[in-house]
């Protein structure tokens, strides 16, 4: 494929003994998704956190070497090239895929036969409660795409609003279902195309019925093929200006489903369909199989997605929404260059490429294009999940701040006020400080969505601007996901309002700031608004239950002290990033 290349990160052994080399990208293998697989899903495991902040620690115990084959469906063979040898599973997962799939011995990779062999549970309940007069609505066509659950169909409407509509068919064989987690994930995903169907970019829901034998999912037909085969027809990679279009559908339909509370956790080009084969077709996110609900304060922790677009908290088995903005840097870097940033001929050598290389930003075309593309790409790719922007925030990055988009409401904000409302006087001081010394770039973002909180006519928001807000987006999906519960953190906006500068304050987040190239101008800017106007004398032992450590900490704490007893730059820098891992051990349980 024209315009792949890839840069040669240093051989390593696999555990197995094999010999691993891993690039960047290969002119030879564009662009294959080798899915990773659905084992049990295991909630409500928080990581250990810092204290007052939204974000749990990236780096929770338990790493996971590799996964297996996934049920997502992966690149049709006719991409390759030059054929090589499938990716090897790793073995410890296989276990639990069995647990998922009901049968002792995990699906291999390509599409799972319609007469498995797989002995349903009888004790099951597969009755999904929907309409069972399938033959009587729609008329089946031809097959369009098979995977691991079941297969997709052309179909048209015999009747009503529908009828002679050209559609699109999912069917999955109930014969499949043979766990009760397998049947789960059926009902959600149609319990999240049904609430999500609305967006302009999300594809539209339809109808779900049943029979004996299948569960049929009716949407809407997207005919004009996939994101993949855009990038391969064009030679491998876009135009800026083609790129950004497409980067702004996809951020504008993640930045919704993230503020429903549902997680995608299978974003690659494979599963956006164009609506017709036009060139400024719509596009539209499909394949909300692996899709779960999501809480605000929650980690999941069940290994899913395509192992060239999974995040590295993935694999450390603690993640959130923020999976899904790594998926989108890796797309934003394929369109932009034509390779992929992580390759390699086996899953964990993939594994091992996201979890430890740096993508390459060196080799052509990277030298011309453009610095705020590459800012872009590299905020999203960021290992540590905290320093990420959120698909909201992306939307009004510099690079793309030249279209014309709407900026959607973001949960960060409502995360982010939430843990400044319950922080303490001097750590509300602080980021008052730091939120005086944002520059614009930042502030674009904030104006944004202290505007769409609508403020009273004083320029004021309080909790019933923050809860219309939420209102004003709700769908079924954000109730499941009980995302308006995080009012109920935030009820001390009951008796006070945030101007704009105070939400500032509240709204900002010290880790994104800290991956930005200016962030030591910024950090000293902020303290020199600290000294003035927040700084004052503290002990040791006080900075210590500021920052919820044991006394084994105050050796360390000490360096972040002045002579005068105040905190220096270092301890004000320090004092707003938290708790790092390292004293983790020392916090108070």
């Amino acid at each position: 494929m024209g315009q792949c290349y890839g840069k040669t990160i240093p051989t390593v052994r696999d555990s197995d003994g094999t010999t691993i080399t891993s690039v960047a990208g290969d002119a030879d293998h564009p662009l294959p998704a080798t899915p990773v697989n659905n084992v049990p899903s295991v909630k409500n495991t928080p990581a250990r956190s810092s204290a007052n902040s939204p974000w749990p620690s990236p780096y929770p115990h338990g790493v996971v070497a590799g996964v297996t084959p996934s049920p997502a469906r992966s690149t049709p063979r006719r991409f390759f090239k030059r054929p090589f040898p499938p990716p090897s599973p790793a073995k410890h997962i296989k276990a639990s895929l069995a647990r998922r799939f009901g049968h002792a011995k995990p699906p291999t990779e390509g599409p799972i036969p319609e007469d498995g062999t797989a002995e349903p549970d009888q004790s099951l309940d597969k009755n999904f409660g929907y309409n069972k007069n399938f033959g009587a609505k729609y008329e089946l066509g031809k097959e369009i795409g098979r995977g691991h659950f079941g297969h997709t169909c052309h179909a048209k409407g015999k009747k009503g609003d529908l009828k002679d509509l050209p559609l699109a068919v999912k069917i999955i064989s109930k014969a499949k279902m043979t766990t009760a987690i397998s049947i789960e994930d059926v009902r959600r995903e149609v319990k999240i195309l049904k609430a999500l169907s609305c967006h302009k970019h999300l594809v539209k829901f339809h109808d779900a019925c049943e029979d004996a034998n299948n569960v049929y999912i009716v949407m809407e037909l997207c005919e004009g093929g996939e994101l993949l085969d855009r990038i391969l027809s064009r030679g491998g990679k876009y135009s800026e200006d083609d790129a950004k279009l497409i980067v702004v559908q996809i951020l504008s339909v993640v930045a919704f489903c993230h503020l429903q509370g549902v997680v995608h956790r299978d974003l690659k080009p494979e599963n956006f369909l164009f609506t017709s084969r036009n060139e400024d077709a719509d596009m539209k996110l499909i394949d909300f199989g692996l899709s779960d609900f999501i809480r605000p304060d929650e980690r999941l922790n069940d290994i899913v997605g395509s192992a060239y677009y999974v995040a590295p908290e993935v694999l450390h088995r603690s993640y959130s929404l923020e999976a899904d903005i790594w998926s989108i840097g890796v797309i934003t870097y394929i369109l932009l260059c034509g390779s992929r940033p992580f390759w390699a001929r086996t899953e964990s050598g993939i594994f091992r490429a996201v979890l430890r290389a740096d993508p390459n930003f060196e080799d052509l075309p990277w030298p011309s294009v453009s610095p705020e593309a590459k800012d872009f790409v590299k905020r999203l790719l960021n290992k540590d999940y905290r320093k990420r922007m959120t698909a909201a925030q992306a939307l009004t990055h510099p690079w793309l701040r030249s279209e014309s988009h709407p900026i959607p409401l973001d949960i960060l904000v409502y995360k982010l006020v939430k843990s400044y409302l319950h922080a303490t006087p001097l750590k509300r001081a602080a980021l008052k400080a730091l939120s005086k010394a944002l520059t614009e770039d930042e502030l674009v973002y904030l104006r944004a969505q202290f505007m769409l909180m609508e403020p009273s006519k004083d320029g004021r928001v309080s909790l019933e601007n923050f809860k219309m807000a939420l209102i004003g987006n709700a769908t079924d999906a954000m109730k499941e996901s009980r995302v308006p519960d995080i009012l109920n953190a935030m009820a001390t906006l009951s008796y006070r309002k945030l101007d704009f500068e105070e939400f500032c304050a509240a709204a900002i987040s010290t880790y994104q700031l800290e991956a930005l190239e200016g962030w030591e101008q910024i950090a000293s800017v902020a303290f020199e608004h600290f000294e003035r106007e927040g700084n004052r004398p503290i002990s040791v032992e006080e900075l210590a239950r500021e920052l919820n450590v044991g006394p084994t900490a105050h050796s360390i704490l000490r360096d972040w002290i002045r002579s005068d007893g105040k905190l220096s730059l270092l301890g004000y820098t320090k004092f707003l990033h938290g708790v790092t891992l390292r004293s983790a051990h020392m916090r108070h349980h």
